[in-house]
């Protein structure tokens, strides 16, 4: 029977334990942990100097020791020898009693071991009762403190994993490093689960059975809707939309839409204010960059692009989508009219190509055709900026002495809050309101 003592633990004194892994009966082997300590500026172990079976606990977590002090009782296994300390051997020739461990608070002074009970062999049919309680087992409370070495507790602070929310793999439950890696990489992979998801890890709507309150049918969405949905929404939870709203005066600018109405029904086109809002934003996307960006997902850098590529949204029978129209700034109203027939087209027969939705720099949802005076359009991300036209109208504009009507066109220019600011969306608004008016400032 040997006792193990804190052996020289530096310059600390009176240091508390946070943590005694064994328990009376445990086999430990040589090193293994037998306590934690935890001081002001340090978290330290106590390993075994042997192998062997733990007799008697006298200590427990919450309990001060300091060098010297006895922790426990262990027998040791045969043929192996202690390496004890040379004024420890002396101090047992003597037959002087052991030193006492500290008490705590909670440690009433009758469970200090005495030199009796220390000096008597213990039998293994009957080991001797101590009046120290066991420490307390592991187990999975969050007020239970984990089994883990500092190393490990360091590496998780380091992580931000939580001790108590992991399960060791390791001997007697100890907590490993590769326990805190497992956990953590679990943790990521639930993340992007839940955000790669419509619900973004929100509590789910309750489902309702409507049938209770009357007659019902039910529709299955379709394709493109179950695909875009999940977009939409992860866009709109995601980034912090603002919407500014304008008017712009396009009196000028239908009027010479309509002179060139022959000469594209020659060419078997159909000019649309579409085609002209497509060059006003090419024109404010060169003078405002920011608007032709994207944010990296980390957050911290954005990538400006130099080419211009202009998504417009096509209302289908199955719903919303958003064909590219690539090199905007290189073709002209005829082309790009062209370019929206067949691209319109082949959204409404369904025969778009993964290609065809790709390399966006900035989006235009247009409801002229069917009404409205404004809206909030959700940004296509990872666009950072989307362009809403609804139906223009002939409105009283005063012009300094008196009111005329003016073709006035209703402009919502929603964009990303992280990357642009309001001064500079009403800047962008107001270049791409001035655009409109005189189509002539396209060519500056």
């Amino acid at each position: 029977m040997i006792e193990v003592k804190v052996p020289d633990i530096g310059d600390f004194s009176d240091v508390e334990i946070i943590e005694v892994p064994v328990n009376v009966g445990d086999r430990v082997e040589p090193e293994e942990p037998l306590l934690t300590l935890e001081s002001d500026k340090a978290t330290m172990e106590i390993p075994s100097p042997q192998g062997g079976v733990v007799s008697k606990l006298l200590v427990n977590v919450g309990d001060r020791v300091s060098e010297g002090s006895v922790i426990l009782e262990m027998e040791a296994d045969a043929g192996m020898t202690t390496d004890v300390p040379d004024d420890q051997k002396k101090a047992d020739d003597e037959e002087s009693p052991p030193p006492q461990p500290a008490k705590s608070p909670e440690t009433p002074a009758k469970a200090q071991a005495s030199p009796e009970l220390i000096a008597e062999p213990v039998k293994t049919e009957k080991p001797v009762k101590s009046d120290v309680p066991p420490a307390p087992e592991r187990t999975e409370r969050s007020d239970a403190i984990p089994h883990a070495s500092p190393a490990v507790r360091r590496f998780a602070r380091e992580l931000g994993a939580s001790l108590h929310r992991i399960r060791g793999t390791g001997p007697k439950g100890r907590i490993l490093k590769e326990d805190v890696k497992a956990w953590t990489k679990q943790q990521l992979e639930e993340k992007d689960q839940k955000t790669s998801t419509p619900g973004l890890g929100f509590a789910p709507m309750p489902e309702i059975d409507f049938s209770e309150f009357g007659e019902t049918e039910k529709l299955f969405l379709s394709r493109i809707k179950k695909l875009s949905g999940p977009h939409l929404h992860r866009s709109w939870v995601s980034i912090p939309h603002v919407t500014h709203h304008d008017e712009a005066d396009i009196t000028d600018l239908e009027e010479f839409r309509r002179s060139l109405k022959d000469e594209a029904a020659g060419q078997g086109l159909r000019i649309t204010i579409l085609s002209f809002a497509m060059k006003v934003l090419v024109n404010a996307l060169k003078k405002f960059p920011t608007f032709n960006a994207s944010l990296v997902p980390n957050g911290e850098e954005l990538i400006l692009k130099k080419y211009f590529n202009i998504g417009i949204a096509v209302d289908t029978p199955n719903g919303l989508v958003v064909p590219v129209i690539p090199d905007v700034d290189r073709k002209s109203i005829f082309d790009l009219a062209k370019d929206l027939s067949e691209v319109s087209e082949r959204a409404r027969e369904g025969k778009l190509k993964p290609s065809d939705l790709k390399g966006g720099c900035i989006s235009i949802s247009s409801l002229g055709g069917i009404g409205g005076c404004g809206f909030t359009p959700i940004i296509n991300a990872p666009e950072v900026a989307i362009v809403g036209l609804s139906r223009s109208k002939m409105a009283p504009v005063w012009n300094g002495k008196e009111f005329e009507p003016r073709m006035m066109l209703p402009i919502d220019v929603s964009y990303d809050h992280r990357v642009i600011d309001g001064a500079e969306a009403a800047r962008f608004s107001a270049h791409v309101v001035h655009s409109f008016s005189d189509v002539r400032r396209l060519a500056l």
